[in-house]
Order: C-alpha cells, then sequence, then structure tokens
C-alpha cells in the first residue's frame, strides 16, 4: 500500500466518528480501493437544468422509496416520457456503509425534520422535540434507513381491504411484494414467499457482533421460533435480512433508477425545490396540469400531459398538496393559501411506530470465548484503522454491519391474539448499548442530554428496543405559513392513547425476563438502570418502563397515513384506492401517506410495493399502454 494511502486511511480512522474525515479524503478512499462503491459507468446522470422541457408525460415528485420505483416502471413504455424531481443530490458514496446509518440520520442527505415540542413524549431531549430524518438525495428515505426488509403482517393488508380498499388484500399485494425482490439468502428462495431478479436484492449482512448469536438463542429459550416473518408466519425471532447488495446498502436509486437511468425517456432533476402543483380549475372539474419548482436559481414551471404524482413521503406530500390550496378548507384560509379543493384529511391521520430507548443491558464475554471479534459492537473498536482498513481493503469488517438492526423479532403482549399470528410488538435486538447525547458524532441521532458516556463506549452491552406495532394514537401534519421553504409542524401525538404505553411496558416486560434464560444468564446479562428514571421509579418497575417510554421516546421512522386511501364515503379520505385524488383528475399519491393504517413492522418494503403495484394500475388506467 502506498505510504500516502497508509496515511490516509490513518486519518480516517481516527477521526472518522467525530467528524467523518473531509469530503476529499473520503473521496480518494473510495476511489482508490472502491469503485464497486463509486460506480461511475452506472450512476444516474442527472439532466442540466438548460435541458428541461416545457412537458412531460408524467412528472414524478420525489425520488425515494416510490418514486424511484415509478420512474423506472413508467419509462418501461418508451413512449412514455417522465421527469423525476429530487430535492436532494446523487446519493454519496458513504451511504453504502452499512454501519454509518445513524451517522447519515442527521447529516445534509436528511431533511432533519423535528417534532414540535411535547410534554408527554421525547422529553430527554433538549428541547422535548423528537428528531425525524427523512431522506434527501435520490433513493429518499431508503438512502438512510436502518436497511431492514420487512412486509408487515398478512392481516394489515387483509384490514386495508376491509376498510373499503379492493385490491389491497394480503393475496393482492403478495406478488408485487415478490416482483421487486432479488433475494439472495439461500433458506429464503422458495416461490410461494420470495422471488429472484428483481431491482431490489435483499441478503443478509456480511458481517455480524458474536453476541448477536446469543440474542437470538436467548429469543428461543423464551418460546420464539427462529423465522421468516416474511413467510408463513411472522411471529418469532430471525437475524435481520435486509436491502443490501454484496453486503453494501441498496437504495431504490441504486435498485431501480440506476438500471433505468440510461433511458432516453427519463430525465432525472436533483437539487431541485418543487414549490407547488398547478391545478386548472374549470367549471366543475379540477385537473392537475403540471408542477412549478426552482432548480440552479431558476424557477420552472413544467406540465405533465398525462399525470402529475407525488412521492414525497408522510410529511411533505401533505405539506405539498396544502401550499398547492388542497387541504382542510379552515387551515388552508387561515394560512392565507387560496382553496382550491377542500379535503379534510390532508394532514391528518398521523401514525407512526413509537417505542422505548435506553434499554441498555451490559453483557461480559464467556469465559469460553475465543473470537477475534469483539464480542458486542463497541464504537471506538468498529471506527479505528483496523476497520477502516478492513473495509477499505478487505470488503469485510464491522462497518458492514447493520449494528442497531442487526436482529429483530415479532412478539406477543398479553394484549395479543397470540393464536393469530398477528403479534404486537417487534423488538429490535442491537449488539450495540444505546449511545446517550454527548457521546461522538455518529449517535447524536438519538439528541439525548446525558452527558456521561465512557462505560457505554467502552463496555460490552447490547440494546433491545421494544415498539408498539398498531398505534391506537393519531397525529398531523400542518403548515406554519405559506412559505414552501419553511417545515412544516409535525404533531404525532405519542401516547396519545394511554393503551399505546400499556403495550409498551408489557414488551419491555417481556424484553426484561430474556435476561434470565440461560444464554444471557451466562453473560451475567444486567440492566444499565437509567438515573432520569431510577431517581424517581424503581428501576424495571412499570412505571419506570413508563418513564423511559416519555424520556427516551424512540420511533425507528415510520410515519404514514397523512393522504389516507378510501373508499369515497370516507370523508377524511385523500385517495381513492387506486390512488388518485379525490376532487383533482390527474393526480396521484403514491408513498407512505396513502397507508390507511400503519403496517406492523418496517415501511420501506411496503412502500416499494405500493409502487410497483401502483404503476401497473397507472397502466392499466391508461389504455395507450403497449
Amino acid at each position: 500500500m502506498p505510504d500516502s494511502a497508509r496515511q490516509t486511511l490513518r486519518r480516517v480512522g481516527s477521526s472518522f466518528v467525530p467528524s467523518i474525515l473531509s469530503v476529499v479524503a473520503l473521496k480518494l478512499l473510495f476511489q482508490i480501493y472502491r469503485p464497486d462503491i463509486v460506480d461511475s459507468e452506472n450512476r444516474v446522470k442527472p439532466i442540466s437544468p438548460s435541458d428541461i422541457q416545457s412537458s412531460y408525460d408524467f412528472i414524478i415528485i420525489g425520488a425515494g422509496s416510490a418514486g424511484s420505483v415509478l420512474a423506472n416502471r413508467l419509462t418501461e413504455n418508451s413512449s412514455w416520457s417522465v421527469l423525476l424531481l429530487e430535492a436532494g443530490p446523487d446519493e454519496p458514496e458513504i451511504t453504502d456503509i452499512p454501519a454509518l446509518n445513524p451517522i447519515l440520520q442527521v447529516s445534509p442527505y436528511s431533511w432533519n425534520f423535528k417534532t414540535e415540542p411535547s410534554d408527554k413524549y421525547c422529553l430527554g431531549t433538549p428541547d422535548r422535540r423528537c428528531i425525524w430524518p427523512r431522506g434527501k438525495a435520490l433513493g429518499g428515505s431508503s438512502m438512510l434507513n436502518a436497511i431492514m426488509y420487512i412486509r408487515g403482517n398478512k392481516e394489515d393488508y387483509n384490514i386495508w381491504e376491509s376498510m373499503g380498499n379492493p385490491g389491497w388484500s394480503y393475496k393482492d399485494v403478495l406478488p408485487y411484494f415478490k416482483k421487486s425482490e432479488d433475494i439472495r439468502v439461500a433458506p429464503l428462495q422458495y416461490p410461494a414467499y420470495h422471488h429472484t431478479g428483481g431491482h431490489q436484492t435483499v441478503e443478509f449482512p456480511r458481517y455480524r457482533s458474536p453476541v448477536s448469536d446469543y440474542l437470538i438463542k436467548a429469543g428461543q429459550e423464551i418460546g420464539y421460533e427462529v423465522n421468516d416473518p416474511n413467510g408463513p408466519i411472522q411471529t418469532g425471532i430471525t437475524p435481520t435480512y435486509a436491502t443490501l447488495r454484496d453486503g453494501l446498502r441498496c437504495s431504490t436509486a441504486k435498485g431501480f433508477l440506476r438500471s433505468a437511468s440510461k433511458r432516453k425517456n427519463l430525465h432525472v432533476s436533483i437539487l431541485t425545490f418543487v414549490e407547488k402543483i398547478l391545478v386548472r380549475t374549470d367549471g366543475k372539474s379540477k385537473t392537475a396540469y403540471g408542477v412549478r419548482f426552482r432548480v440552479d436559481g431558476r424557477l420552472f414551471e413544467v406540465k405533465a400531459n398525462r399525470e402529475v404524482i407525488l412521492s414525497a413521503g408522510a410529511v411533505q406530500s401533505p405539506q405539498l398538496l396544502m401550499l398547492s390550496g388542497i387541504g382542510p378548507k379552515d387551515h388552508l384560509t387561515e394560512m392565507g393559501i387560496p382553496v382550491v379543493h377542500d379535503s379534510p384529511g390532508v394532514g391528518k391521520n398521523l401514525q407512526d411506530h413509537a417505542g422505548i430507548g435506553d434499554m441498555t443491558y451490559f453483557v461480559d464475554a464467556p469465559a469460553d470465548y475465543s473470537g477475534s471479534k469483539p464480542f458486542t459492537y463497541l464504537l471506538p473498536e468498529a471506527f479505528d484503522l483496523p476497520s477502516v482498513s478492513d473495509f477499505f481493503l478487505n470488503r469485510d469488517g464491522p462497518l458492514y454491519s447493520l449494528m442497531i438492526s442487526e436482529n429483530t423479532a415479532f412478539f406477543n403482549t398479553k394484549y395479543a391474539n397470540k393464536s393469530a399470528d398477528y403479534p404486537d410488538i417487534q423488538i429490535f435486538l442491537s449488539p450495540a448499548g444505546d449511545i446517550p447525547h454527548g457521546c461522538p458524532e455518529a449517535y447524536r441521532s438519538m439528541n439525548r442530554t446525558e452527558p456521561s458516556c465512557v462505560e457505554l463506549l467502552t463496555h460490552y452491552s447490547y440494546w433491545i428496543i421494544p415498539l408498539n406495532l398498531r398505534p391506537r394514537s393519531r397525529g398531523y401534519i400542518k403548515l406554519r405559513s405559506k412559505d414552501p421553504q419553511e417545515y412544516p409542524a409535525i404533531v404525532p401525538n405519542y401516547f396519545d392513547d394511554p393503551h399505546d404505553l400499556d403495550i409498551l411496558v408489557e414488551g419491555a416486560k417481556i424484553v426484561h425476563e430474556m435476561r434470565n434464560t440461560p444464554t444471557l444468564k451466562k453473560l451475567n446479562a444486567r440492566l444499565r438502570c437509567d438515573p432520569q428514571c431510577s431517581s424517581k421509579h424503581q428501576c424495571a418497575s412499570d412505571d419506570y418502563w413508563r418513564c423511559l417510554a416519555r424520556m427516551y421516546t424512540m420511533t425507528i421512522y415510520h410515519p404514514s397515513g397523512t393522504c389516507k386511501m378510501g373508499p369515497k364515503n370516507d370523508t377524511m379520505a385523500v385517495v381513492d384506492p387506486r390512488l388518485r385524488l379525490y376532487g383533482v383528475d390527474k393526480l396521484r399519491v403514491i408513498d407512505t401517506s396513502i397507508m390507511p393504517k400503519l403496517v406492523s413492522g418496517n415501511t420501506n418494503a411496503p412502500t416499494i410495493m405500493i409502487a410497483e403495484k401502483a404503476a401497473d394500475m397507472i397502466k392499466e388506467d391508461l389504455k395507450d399502454y403497449k
């Protein structure tokens, strides 16, 4: 290895977490040692602003988990032209590294939203506000998420159909989950539930911490089998399989956009800020006819000959609708926005998976452990020179770990019907402790106030996060003003329904009992009692868990439901079952915001499914598709 490259690696290893080094040094390492990540031959080539046409058949707003899929599928018809608009840049090379998702969530590649201050949740943050990362680059949130591939429970989709949405039952959506998938986990290559050859690659992570095997075994010892949660039975525990390709993140931009980017009928415009959907009113009909956006300091108004497709996510899709005069009439009037269409459900029905943070357990490596890997994921070792060198030179090591989401489980509390395979708690079993605010920059995503973290950085530990899969609480998104640049107000209303907190307490008790299994007793697993809550309540009591939930409100960032799909007689439905906006022609919403009820699991795979299904519906609705 040249001395100059060795020195660069040394600098990376010494300062990788606090400063993410310098962009120049990182780019040098990627270019020299990881041309597979640079992928210059296949990267999306954005269109120059001067080459943007006056009209396209389709304009897609947002190049995230849905928009990237739609751009690929709609341009399969060579007679259709598509303009894809993305506010962020191309996904940078650093996003390929699986272990860095906590850094990415507080980076310039995230919108870095925050919820409104609350006196019921997120109390352990400096301003009582939760951060809500949303992706701001090609690939959207699939570019910075925890990379898990979880579809939800079969019953979720049957409930969608029972709510008046024909065509959305599990038997209807399963083919679309399979269509996108390229499963590379040999035991899962069974055709009833999985598929090979799709655009979205799914693998096991290349690196797993040794403690993860102990956590899986402990789950078995409390009565849960190792299974495929996307297969016949969701209930159980599993090492996570994820949207990875050759061990690296496979965002929807990598999976769907790069393979379509050379098509002449697809134009991708990055660093493009959409201000408004243009709607024409003619008598009683209202029709979306284009989009207003800014790029490179210039204002554009481009027409959509066939449809405008809004895929900006559960925060920004309702925001953009309201900025365009589509939303609750009273709120639009209050903001000084002319009402184009009164749609009271826009921004309402907000749902998210809330959970408990700071459930860290210290462990000791077993006396007979002789492996070369650190027993758990220790931050100083994960980002030191050997680890960074291992990633760049050997294509191995802890930077290939999913870390927070290395294992997952679907458990039943006493409130669940255990005979129905409809678990109400998802558990994340991480081989690293929950690092509070004040520790290295990589973990600022937790946004904590606690200053001490030496023990958590240096002692073997694991972290377990219970999440409530089906919250009853509902929040909302509102505008602050009619300025498109101003972030909307986000009010998730976590624990507004007290039953949500009851479920989390029961989930925490199940997790806590795992320490008494033979496997975890062998590791001397013991709970780190949080001083903020243990000073008020007995550690590990019900009130202690409630305190933790309110202090360290955890979310894996699954906002949904704010442009609800529903039948015409549902006054709060924003789109119909074909995702067409009620009251405005030639406008669809296609992303997580259309979910009438949040799915029982992570939302990236369901979003890809929604886009796959929507693309086929568009082809069916527009009769000239060949």
